[in-house]
Order: structure tokens, then C-alpha cells, then sequence
């Protein structure tokens, strides 16, 4: 698996997105213009928006926004093998289904893990990366296969993973509550697991905690508005459930290498 982070200015020119390959674009966008199989279509999309291409790429004809993504590209020999693996669960397990602006809470997860380590907050180790490699992998020709996907008679994945879609509750639950208090217990109730279990098979899932990935999402949100607007920092971490705003510097400092105040400066 390799993966290409890149911090980019409004782009007036021509850029691809490759074919096989997963991208995560970690800042929302406005009018965004894409041109894929000869079709072109204008669209919106919010922070964390996912892209999977299968064998046609992505052409993006007008980006008036700075851009924060990161591009992932599995490896196709890792690609055969586990669909190999899932052959007679799935109905072509090879083939994937392309998809655009997609909220999809396990790729936000292994690419905010993959965006750590570009900006040298955590290093990889072999066996972190590779368990990564096998999450992504496993997830996209589990989701993103042609046709139905496999299904589970008890309703809970045999490695002790989340249920298909479980993730995306949780991703969609915390951007609804974002402002609130959000505890194990609250996530674990809204997939309708023991805080314990919860905690356990989330990070199996995903390769994240729990608290992780809501601060992660806490995060980009908060970039994505003090980049559009004129409410005060205080205001914004606020609005994103950071209540000790002196914490919310540190983290936002540690994650994007500025303060919130430096960010906005460095965009005007």
C-alpha cells in the first residue's frame, strides 16, 4: 500500500485521480468540477468526502478551493489475494464500484492513521501499516464489490469487526453531535453494543479508538470553518465540542504544524 498526502492552494489547472485508487479529501469543497468516462458534473462536497475509482480515473477541471487529501493506492497483489479469499461471498469480488464524495467512516479512519504518520506525528511500524493495508482492503471489496455485499446470519463480522455499516453510524452520529458531549457510552448505544464490546471491535475495524476518531473529526471540521468563516476561534472550537480552547490550540497545533489563529492568516 502506498499513500501520497498532499496540502494544495485553489487549483485553475487539470488534475487526475488515478484509476485503483482511494482518495480522501480531508477539507470541503464548493462547486467542484470532475469530468469522468468523457461526462463532467459540478458537485459540493463536506469534509472527509471519499473517492474510489475503479478503472476509470478522475479529472478535476476546477478546484477553487484549497485542498487537504490524501491519495491511497492499495496493493493489487494484496487486492487479488483477499478477493480470492472472499470469492463465493461476493458476486465479483475483483470489480469495484466506483464512488464520489462518499462518507465512508473506515477509510476516514485508516487515512486520518496514514495522514499521521505524513506529518511525522506517529510513524508506522511494519505490522501497523500492514494490519492498516488489510482493513482498507478488506473494507473496499467488502462495500465498493459489484452487486450485493456479504451478509452475516448472527449480524456481527466472525474476527470480532463491527457489523457492514456500523462505522458510518458512528462517523454520522459524531458529525450531528459534534458540539456535544460525546461518551463511549453514547457511541457504543448507537450501534446497540456494550461499551466494552464496542470499543474493542471499533478499533479492529478501523485500526482507531473510539476517542480518536471523534477528535479527528472534531479536527477537520474545525480547519474547515476557520478557513470560511469570521466566527471567532473560540466560536468555532466551541462548535466542535472543545470546551478548554487552550487544549483545542495544542491539538489543532500538533495535527496541522499552525494555530487555528495561524491557519487563518496563512488563507488570507
Amino acid at each position: 500500500m502506498v499513500s501520497v498526502y498532499a496540502v494544495l492552494g485553489p487549483q485553475a489547472g487539470v488534475t487526475t485521480t488515478g484509476a485503483h485508487q482511494v482518495g480522501i479529501d480531508f477539507s470541503g469543497h464548493l462547486g467542484l468540477v470532475r469530468e469522468i468516462d468523457g461526462r463532467a458534473g459540478r458537485h459540493d462536497a463536506p469534509p472527509g468526502a471519499v473517492y474510489v475509482t475503479g478503472r476509470s480515473p478522475i479529472t478535476w477541471l476546477e478546484v477553487s478551493d484549497p485542498t487537504e487529501a490524501l491519495e491511497i493506492y492499495p496493493d493489487r497483489a494484496l487486492v487479488s489475494r483477499l478477493a480470492g479469499d472472499l470469492r463465493g461471498t461476493l458476486p465479483n469480488p475483483g470489480e469495484v464500484r466506483p464512488s464520489f464524495a462518499e462518507q465512508d467512516g473506515v477509510v476516514f479512519a485508516v487515512a486520518s492513521r496514514l495522514r499521521r504518520a505524513h506529518l511525522a506525528a506517529g510513524a508506522l511500524t511494519d505490522v501497523e501499516g500492514s494490519t492498516l493495508a488489510h482493513l482498507l482492503v478488506r473494507h473496499l471489496l467488502r462495500r465498493y464489490s459489484t452487486g450485493p455485499g456479504p451478509r452475516s446470519s448472527t449480524g456481527r463480522e466472525p474476527s470480532g469487526e463491527l457489523r457492514p455499516g456500523a462505522v458510518d453510524v458512528i462517523a454520522e452520529y459524531t458529525r450531528a453531535h459534534l458540539a456535544d458531549v460525546i461518551t463511549l457510552d453514547r457511541l457504543a448505544g448507537a450501534v446497540s453494543l456494550s461499551p466494552y464490546h464496542f470499543a474493542r471491535s471499533f478499533r479492529a475495524t478501523t485500526g482507531m479508538t473510539p476517542h480518536a476518531f471523534v477528535t479527528e473529526h472534531r479536527l477537520m471540521v474545525a480547519r474547515d470553518r476557520l478557513l470560511r468563516g469570521d466566527t471567532s476561534v473560540t466560536g468555532i472550537a466551541l462548535s466542535v465540542g472543545f470546551s478548554n480552547i487552550s487544549h483545542f490550540r495544542r491539538l489543532f497545533r500538533r495535527r496541522y504544524g499552525l494555530t487555528p489563529a495561524g491557519l487563518r492568516g496563512v488563507a488570507r
